[in-house]
């Protein structure tokens, strides 16, 4: 216990600790708030001038404009929305919304907008996938909104995994569980969660700047060979090392995480956290999640991607004797991710797999939870087949692990190699 006390002494006084840590509430506060400039609405007053908010104003403008379609969304509710463009549209016989005259679209079709991007992707065509104009839908097939997603989720699923009727199975098993009606709580959107994994990748990349040095800077400066000679200079001072680090950076995470989810909610509402993914993203998402569950997912999985990742630097830190080579390393990892799903084919096995087993993925830019949660891969192997973001936590719980023990029993045999 006295080993542990002693090393968590040291990497909580070591300047480094700090510079990480002010780096990573500086980053927090930052990123909860940004989301909020980028909120933006444009519309036109009784007078005909336009007017233009921003940030909170904005926020609170679109809660008021959206009023009448917040709670269960109904299919009437839908249906409403759809007869209000049509009618809006063969008035000034125009087929899509942009074409109409300045002020009409923010006067008369943006207290609906947020419920017909689904219409249009429900009544997608089956076979080609192309949305419909709005003019070219029945407002009485409307009436069927929960039955057309439902339809348009297998026709999606034939087009991607046509030779594949097991993941066929298992999408449409996993959208019959998906919460109906659907539920709109307008303020929390895409933006703010999304920067939410961002924060996720960039603490990784500051516990990749604790972790590294760890076992590699006594070796660079000869401290180990001294420290070997103690009573519990090896898998004592291991284990203290690695509990301590990744205890450490586990802290980090989760406070900064806490911290972001409670300013980005609060700036922009905490009743909307149930809105459904579906309505803000895709009508056919796979998951029975609304907002606040994604929001979870991203903070509870990034925390055992951020573990697996720590895990893993400290493998390289206890088997390089250079503090420069395991941090480089380190910083790879996380990036390796994106390389890989911007170099190899999209559709490739290969592809997938790499990505799923790579520990910083959960956190990567382009294959994070929040990706992976409005996409619809599937990992297999054998006759076993998981949805990726599943997937991803799976193999970093088991990496962090892995890697943990890996790192510990490499450190105590490190001078006998």
């Amino acid at each position: 216990m006295s080993v542990l006390r002693v090393e968590l002494k040291k990497v909580i006084k070591s300047r480094r600790t700090w510079v990480v840590t002010t780096a990573a509430l500086f980053m927090t506060c930052l990123l909860a708030y940004l989301p909020v400039l980028y909120e933006t609405v444009v519309y036109y007053d009784e007078a005909g001038s336009e007017v233009q908010l921003q940030g909170i104003e904005a926020i609170r403008y679109k809660k008021i404009l959206w009023q009448d379609i917040t709670g269960v969304v109904t299919p009437q509710m839908v249906r409403q929305a759809v007869e209000a463009y049509q009618d809006c549209l063969r008035e000034y016989g125009v087929m899509e919304s942009y074409e109409l005259p300045e002020g009409v679209y923010s006067r008369r079709l943006a207290p609906y907008s947020p419920l017909v991007h689904g219409v249009k992707e429900a009544f997608a065509d089956r076979d080609t996938g192309m949305a419909p104009s709005l003019t070219a839908i029945d407002p009485a097939q409307v009436d069927a909104y929960y039955e057309m997603c439902t339809e348009r989720l297998n026709a999606l699923m034939k087009m991607k995994y046509k030779d594949d009727p097991e993941i066929q199975k298992q999408a449409a098993d996993m959208y019959a569980e998906v919460a109906k009606p659907y539920q709109h709580y307008p303020g929390l959107g895409s933006n703010p969660i999304e920067y939410g994994g961002f924060l996720a990748f960039f603490l990784v990349l500051l516990g990749v700047i604790i972790a590294a040095p760890v076992f590699s800077s006594d070796y660079q400066t000869g401290a180990d060979d001294i420290l070997r000679c103690t009573k519990h200079g090896k898998s004592r001072l291991g284990i203290a090392k690695i509990v301590t680090t990744a205890g450490v950076t586990a802290v980090l995470f989760t406070v900064c995480m806490t911290i972001y989810l409670l300013v980005s909610n609060s700036l922009f509402g905490w009743e909307s956290v149930r809105t459904s993914m579906q309505i803000e993203f895709s009508v056919t998402s796979l998951a029975d999640w609304n907002l606040g569950d994604l929001e979870l997912v991203i903070a509870v999985g990034g925390l055992v991607s951020a573990m697996a990742t720590i895990a893993f630097v400290l493998l390289l830190s206890a088997n390089c004797k250079s503090v420069m080579v395991s941090l480089s390393i380190g910083l790879l990892c996380c990036i390796a991710p994106t390389f890989i799903y911007m170099t190899l084919p999209p559709a490739s096995k290969m592809n997938l797999w790499l990505r799923c087993l790579l520990p910083s993925s959960g956190v990567g830019l382009p294959t994070g939870y929040f990706y992976a949660a409005n996409d619809y891969e599937f990992l297999q192997a054998g006759g076993l087949t998981v949805w990726t973001p599943y997937a991803l936590l799976g193999f970093a719980a088991l990496e962090s692990v892995l890697f943990g023990g890996m790192a510990l029993r490499h450190y105590i045999f490190h001078k006998m190699r």
